[in-house]
């Protein structure tokens, strides 16, 4: 665990949840890995055990909103599990919009050479760092640790 503290990003989607993290100045943000999607208490489980791992103080959650700006169903599953999320680990949660992050990401990964047909895993896990990075830009401090 960091001395440091550090932010976890989440772009949580029916079937996996790409986790990204911060560097320990909160300036940067790297995809970590992608989860495969069990049932909400195992993903839970699974996702505050990275955040612990990690020395995470607040976790971003990428929310998908319609184009429109307004949140549809899939907003609501993940305020639901961020929800769960937050009881579980005891951090801020905070919501960032994800639109076109994903889009983004599979840019990105195809510019750099990397199929992302076959290779969702990777594509979730750098949604995340998109979002999470979004986040940083806006320089906000850190929460203490």
């Amino acid at each position: 665990m960091s001395d440091k503290p550090r932010l976890l990003g989440l772009d949580i989607g029916d079937r996996r949840i790409g986790i990204a993290l911060s560097d320990p100045l909160c300036m940067t943000a790297a995809g970590l890995e992608t989860i495969e999607r069990k049932n909400s208490k195992i993903d839970v489980e699974r996702v505050r055990q990275i955040a612990e791992r990690h020395g995470a103080v607040q976790i971003i959650v990428g929310l998908p909103l319609n184009m429109d700006g307004s949140p549809g169903e899939q907003a609501d599953k993940v305020r639901s599990f961020a929800s769960k999320l937050a009881r579980a680990t005891g951090l801020p949660i905070v919501y960032e919009d994800e639109r076109l992050s994903t889009v983004s990401a599979i840019r990105l990964l195809t510019v750099q050479g990397v199929s992302t047909g076959k290779n969702k895993d990777i594509v979730d896990m750098q949604a995340a760092a998109i979002i999470l990075q979004k986040f940083l830009d806006r320089k906000e401090p850190p929460p203490s640790a």
